[in-house]
């Protein structure tokens, strides 16, 4: 198959153009009103701040306070911890470790976003909480998330997209999330080979498959910054493309967020474009690459 986003291969960086639509053609559902959906196509993300309620909201916190509290689960591959203060930095696939977000990530008000945008059936690529406790939470250095599953895992084109959920309110003291806006038009290949078991260095600080800053001051200059201020409870979508990163907290105030991300069910990993091996089930989805069904409210329990 045609490599159409090659990356860590050359002795120089490049911004390539994008070749694959933002919003996909003749999409079976629509959930955003024409506005929103153009905002999407532009910008490359869209923050919507009143899907969930109160109560929905806090269902969640607790779930995520359930995750982070429970020895067994810090003790497994899937909890990705601060290098210096031992911290938990990430739990992933935590749509498989418990029952509320297995049902939320099929949620009718997040999956039917999902699937107009790829116009296609979805399922889940990867999800994982981020944490950043206050005066502890590290950043998360500048990247395009489709270069690292192109290169890692074998996505093969840009038909993915990223849902996070606030379930803290985040501001710009805490680490908030930062985009670029209208950088997902532009690919950046990156330098750099790609090491063995990359993944147990770039889950905690990544240093291969991230923009040089040439690439980095033309993509900010072209579209500016945004951080995605919110309370708990707000969404925000974006293209598995698009440049973001966040600061360290630094401040008193913790944050944490939800982090899905929906696959089109015809852009199914392959083999890694840029790397020798995948990378484990967890950080990226091969065996449960199934559509997932739609349900009308993932809190409501049958």
């Amino acid at each position: 198959m045609r490599v159409h986003y090659p990356t860590r291969t050359a002795m120089e960086p490049a911004i390539l153009k994008r070749i694959d639509p933002v919003c996909w053609p003749d999409a079976p559902v629509q959930a955003l009103s024409d506005c929103s959906k153009k905002r999407f196509e532009n910008d490359g993300f869209l923050q919507l701040n009143q899907l969930f309620n109160a109560s929905e909201v806090q269902s969640m916190q607790e779930e995520l306070a359930r995750l982070l509290d429970d020895g067994d689960i810090a003790q497994r591959p899937e909890t990705i911890k601060e290098p210096d203060s031992r911290a938990v930095r990430s739990i992933f696939a935590v749509h498989r470790l418990s029952a509320l977000f297995s049902r939320l990530v099929s949620d009718r008000r997040l999956i039917n976003i999902a699937r107009e945008l790829l116009a296609d059936d979805v399922y889940i690529h990867q999800s994982r909480a981020n944490f950043k406790p206050g005066f502890q939470g590290k950043d998360f250095y500048w990247h395009s998330d489709f270069e690292t599953w192109h290169a890692e895992d074998g996505m093969p084109r840009m038909r993915a997209v990223s849902c996070s959920i606030l379930l803290a309110d985040n501001n710009r003291f805490n680490g908030p999330l930062l985009l670029v806006p209208g950088s997902h038009k532009h690919f950046i290949s990156c330098v750099g080979e790609t090491p063995d078991e990359h993944y147990k260095d770039s889950l905690v600080s990544q240093s291969i498959g991230v923009p040089d800053p040439v690439s980095l001051k033309f993509l900010v200059e072209k579209g500016g910054l945004v951080a995605a201020e919110g309370k708990a409870g707000a969404v925000v979508f974006f293209d598995c493309n698009t440049m973001h990163g966040s600061s360290s907290n630094i401040s008193p105030y913790p944050r944490s967020n939800l982090f899905f991300v929906y696959n089109s069910v015809n852009n199914r990993l392959q083999d890694p474009f840029y790397a020798r091996r995948s990378r484990p089930e967890y950080i990226a989805a091969r065996d449960g690459a199934h559509p997932l069904p739609v349900l009308d409210n993932a809190f409501i329990f049958p």
